[in-house]
Parts: C-alpha cells; sequence; structure tokens
C-alpha cells in the first residue's frame, strides 16, 4: 500500500537491470527444473511487501488456480526496482502498479499496459493529525506542510483538489517516504496521502493520533485504478494464452476475495512470510473493505478497465504537464488513453 506512494524509480542504472534479469533467471530457471512441463513458468513483481492488494494473487495460489491453469507461478518480492521497469524489460511477466504509475512509465517510452483492475476505485484519502483543528476543508492546505513520497503525481493531484475547494493549490512539501505518517502524528508535518484500506486502518488500530482528512474522490479528484496488474505488449503478443490462463486464474482469486474476504485474509496471512500473522486484524479489516468497496466494478466483476477511469485522471496529469518523455521533455499531445490498457486477455464475459 505505502509502496504506491513510495520510492517510484523510473530513471534506473542499466546496472540494476542487469542484476535484476541474472537474479530471476537464475530463480526461475532453478524452479522450471522441477515444475511439469504442461505447466508454464510466469513472473510477477510486487510492488511493496505482501498486503492486501495483493490478496487475489495470494488466493490463487492458495487455491490452486494456477495450478489447475497450467501456470507455475513465482512471486518476485519488491525491491529497489520499480514493477513497472521490470516488467518493460522482460525481467518480469507481470508486474503491480497503479494508473499514475503505468502512466509515467509509457510517457517515458516503457513497454507497458494495464492487464487487470485489482482495485476499481482511487482508495487514497488526505491524512491529518487528529488534533490538528486548523484543517477542517481542503482549501485550509494552503500554505501547510505536505509529508510526501517524491511521485510525480502527487502535487498536481493536490493542487487540483485544493482550488476546487477554493483555495490557490500552494503547499510546501517534503519528501519523507514511509517517514511521512510519523511526521503527521507527531505534528512534523500537517498532511499526507494514505490509502483508506491500510494505513488509515493501520493507525487506528495502533492508536495513532492520525485520522482520515477527505478522500479524494469526495474532494472531486477523477475516479482512478489505485492498483493494477501489469504487463508489456512483447509479452503479450509472444504469450497471449499463457496471459489468459494467469489472467483467469487471477481474477478467480480476487473473485474469491470479493466475497469471502475473512478467508482470503487469512490465506494471505499464512502465505505471506514477512509478518502478517502479527496484523491479523488489519489485514481481515482491510480485505473486507476492500470486498465492499474496491473490488468489483459496477457489473460485479472483478477486472475489467474503461477508457472513462483512464481518461479523467490521465487528463488531469496531462493538463498539469506532468507526463514527460525518457529525456524529460514534456509530453505535448494527449495521449490515446484506450491505448494504456486492455480487457482482451480477461475470460469471456468480462468486458
Amino acid at each position: 500500500m505505502t509502496r504506491a506512494l513510495g520510492v517510484r524509480f523510473r530513471q534506473l542504472a542499466l546496472l540494476c537491470v542487469i542484476c535484476a534479469l541474472a537474479v530471476v533467471a537464475t530463480a526461475c530457471g532453478s524452479s522450471t527444473s522441477t515444475t511439469s512441463s504442461r505447466q508454464a513458468p510466469v513472473s510477477v513483481a510486487l510492488d511493496w511487501v505482501p498486503n492486501t492488494n495483493h490478496i487475489g494473487i495470494y488466493v490463487a495460489q492458495a487455491l490452486g488456480y494456477y495450478r489447475d491453469a497450467g501456470v507455475d507461478l513465482h512471486i518476485l518480492p519488491y525491491g529497489t526496482t520499480a514493477p513497472e521497469t521490470l516488467v518493460a524489460n522482460r525481467v518480469a511477466d507481470f508486474g503491480i502498479s497503479y494508473e499514475a504509475g503505468t502512466i509515467f512509465a509509457r510517457a517515458a517510452g516503457e513497454d507497458v499496459v494495464s492487464v487487470f483492475a485489482i482495485l476499481q476505485h482511487d482508495a487514497l484519502e488526505v491524512g491529518i493529525r487528529s488534533t490538528n483543528t486548523a484543517i477542517r476543508t481542503p482549501k485550509d492546505l494552503d500554505g501547510k506542510t505536505y509529508a510526501g513520497f517524491g511521485t510525480p503525481d502527487e502535487v498536481p493531484t493536490l493542487e487540483y483538489v485544493i482550488r476546487r475547494a477554493g483555495g490557490n493549490g500552494r503547499f510546501t512539501t517534503v519528501v519523507l517516504n514511509s517517514s511521512a505518517y510519523d511526521a503527521v502524528w507527531s505534528g512534523k508535518a500537517d498532511f499526507t496521502l494514505s490509502y483508506t484500506t491500510w494505513e488509515a486502518i493501520q493507525a487506528t488500530l495502533a492508536g495513532k493520533p492520525f485520522k482520515p482528512g477527505f478522500t479524494l474522490q469526495e474532494l472531486g479528484l477523477p475516479d482512478n485504478y489505485s492498483t493494477l496488474m501489469i504487463s508489456s505488449n512483447s509479452y503479450l503478443t509472444a504469450h497471449p494464452d499463457i496471459a489468459r490462463r494467469f489472467l483467469a486464474a487471477t481474477q478467480r482469486g480476487y473473485a474469491y476475495a470479493a466475497t469471502h474476504p475473512d478467508a482470503a485474509a487469512a490465506m494471505l496471512i499464512a502465505a505471506d512470510p514477512s509478518g502478517l500473522g502479527s496484523q491479523r486484524a488489519l489485514v481481515t479489516t482491510s480485505a473486507r473493505l476492500l470486498a465492499h468497496s474496491f473490488l468489483h466494478d459496477p457489473a460485479g466483476i472483478t477486472g475489467p478497465q474503461t477508457t472513462h477511469l483512464w481518461a479523467g485522471y490521465g487528463a488531469l496529469l496531462f493538463d498539469a504537464g506532468a507526463l514527460q518523455t525518457s529525456t524529460g521533455a514534456r509530453i505535448t499531445q494527449q495521449p490515446v488513453w484506450s491505448t494504456y490498457y486492455t480487457n482482451a486477455y480477461l475470460p469471456p464475459g468480462s468486458p
């Protein structure tokens, strides 16, 4: 969850990619040697430590959906290289991203395309200290200090919602990454962005003096996909059948999580070696919220995307001048947003 707001390296040294290639090639080689020849190895790069955004993947693995689809899944833990870069360079077949991250990567010329909407809505909110009475509306964020994460979508997003509330959109930004929340709790910063599906719950359970201020949807921000599954056009062209089998199993996993959140949370906890067992209440509460409000599209299906959700928020970032090429030049022609995603590899019955 925090990752989506965390450090997003767009211009990584070639050495990082080469090292990642070597590590993954070694891992996949050792694994496939013991795998049935009918099972296709598929790698997925995580965007942060395992959390409920990934719940459908772990459910599909636990219930044997990938095995039944003839897929031998390799989950690549998050490292210093962004999933978009790993996917674009064919280090990973799929990766976890978000709408703005995919937009920035494509603008910079990276071969990425969204194939599955994990969260169907924007889950971000403005978070403030519970004792901060000076911030009552988004307009009050003018002149305050924002504890941020250094991603290029943060400032234009906040400027937009503040101006809609009647402010001028001017505030001070300090990049603190995961320390942003501590800075707000301690009063060293005035506000930050957090996920209503994770950090907000985490703070409440931990008794932190942190409260949700305003969801970005309430403030009129165009809705967008907070979490996505991406691939590359080169991979999809070369392996269309494997992609369809993998995404069908993934869709089954998220559909199960949407109807059985408590059981899905237990599977995630059981599968994760990073210590989610000590955060059972957080995982379960988050899974229930995702199931209730974020995993299904209006037709009750997990995974599909629409041009409407891509175009609204994408146009905001374009108008703000946030889209840049790999050389740092501003993109001057609005992208064709329907090319940024595809539903073509989802099972029949998905739009």
